[in-house]
């Protein structure tokens, strides 16, 4: 009952419905505590951890999925192919474990790590690490040799100081009503996207409210057989047509659709976003294929079901993005306080 009241108030916030008026007095208040909390890190008064290498965050001001751990898993191969040494620090949304800094392995249990993060390691290869603590999280990777850090929806946790702030936007919903939360579904004022370095824009089709911002696309790669670990290119299809579609990500809606696009017989079941999933969820009465996420299949792969498969997908920014990423990470590689950390090339 919680989730479906969750999806309808989240749906409603997009769309801007007029009864969300009612939430403004408590919007007021949200907005005031989030400006109380930054103010607390601008002035000294909360501490703020300063890496000795380059920090690149990523994350939205809003709720529900934007795309941007696939983002996230770009950079870190765009990154090690110009010779960084990247790591990822993510909070681990979704897992819990007895012992922190936890370095995320291929078979790490999603139920200790969150969804996210084992999808980022098992994606990047490069170094994942999950702490609450973000800047505990971030000096355990570079004990492990990394030489700039990647933080994973890391917008909010101030804590952990950063170079570049990147943005994420779906272009179909975009900032929905523009209000800040529970009157609106922005987790901060659309003021702070002005004092952000660079804003993407995921899609096609803008909203009224989406932003100006560089293009990024979730390009289609392959087909992943969850059981037997195999892959296989999009066409022709490995399997029938007519599938059963399960997404357990902030915005269901965008992963049917591209399921469709690729020319699949849809037949959505949308669950909460980091949903724990139970095999007897998963078994319909037919006997067609279940399709899910790459971020779902983390978490289903143990199941060993002949039916299950996942669409793998890369993120794809456009080429001006490449060229303005480019150039301020050489100008970051020349300043003092962090040019003798890093040792590839920029080109």
């Amino acid at each position: 009952m919680s989730r479906r009241l969750g999806e309808r108030w989240l749906a409603a916030a997009y769309r801007g419905d007029a009864w969300l008026r009612l939430l403004r007095p408590l919007e007021a208040l949200y907005r005031w505590a989030v400006a109380q909390r930054a103010r607390a890190y601008a002035d000294g008064r909360k501490a703020v951890w300063r890496a000795p290498v380059p920090v690149i965050v990523v994350g939205n001001i809003t709720l529900g999925g934007t795309g941007k751990s696939p983002l996230t898993a770009w950079l870190a191969g765009w990154l090690a192919a110009r010779g960084w040494r990247p790591g990822i620090v993510s909070r681990g949304y979704g897992g819990r474990s007895e012992r922190y800094p936890l370095r995320v392995m291929h078979d790490t249990p999603a139920s200790a790590c969150g969804d996210e993060p084992l999808m980022l390691a098992q994606q990047s290869g490069v170094p994942v690490v999950v702490d609450p603590d973000r800047p505990r999280g971030a000096r355990a990777l570079l004990d492990a040799g990394c030489d700039i850090v990647l933080s994973d929806d890391g917008l909010q946790h101030l804590a952990l100081g950063r170079d570049i702030e990147l943005v994420v936007v779906d272009a179909q919903r975009g900032l929905g009503n523009r209000r800040c939360l529970p009157a609106g579904p922005l987790r901060e004022p659309a003021e702070r996207l002005a004092r952000v370095d660079a804003v993407l824009i995921n899609g096609e089709q803008d909203a009224a409210s989406t932003p100006p911002g560089y293009r990024l696309r979730l390009a289609a790669q392959c087909w992943h057989h969850l059981a037997s670990g195999e892959r296989h290119a999009l066409t022709p299809l490995p399997f029938a047509a007519a599938v059963h579609a399960v997404a357990g990500i902030g915005h269901p809606q965008r992963f049917f659709a591209s399921l469709a696009a690729l020319g699949l017989e849809v037949e959505p079941h949308a669950f909460s976003d980091h949903h724990r999933y139970r095999a007897a969820e998963l078994r319909f009465a037919d006997s067609r294929p279940v399709v899910m996420t790459a971020k779902d299949a983390v978490k289903c792969r143990a199941m060993g079901d002949p039916h299950h498969w996942a669409l793998e997908v890369e993120a794809q920014p456009d080429a001006a993005f490449v060229t303005w990423l480019e150039a301020r990470l050489a100008a970051l590689a020349r300043t003092p306080h962090h040019c003798k950390h890093h040792k590839g090339q920029i080109s």
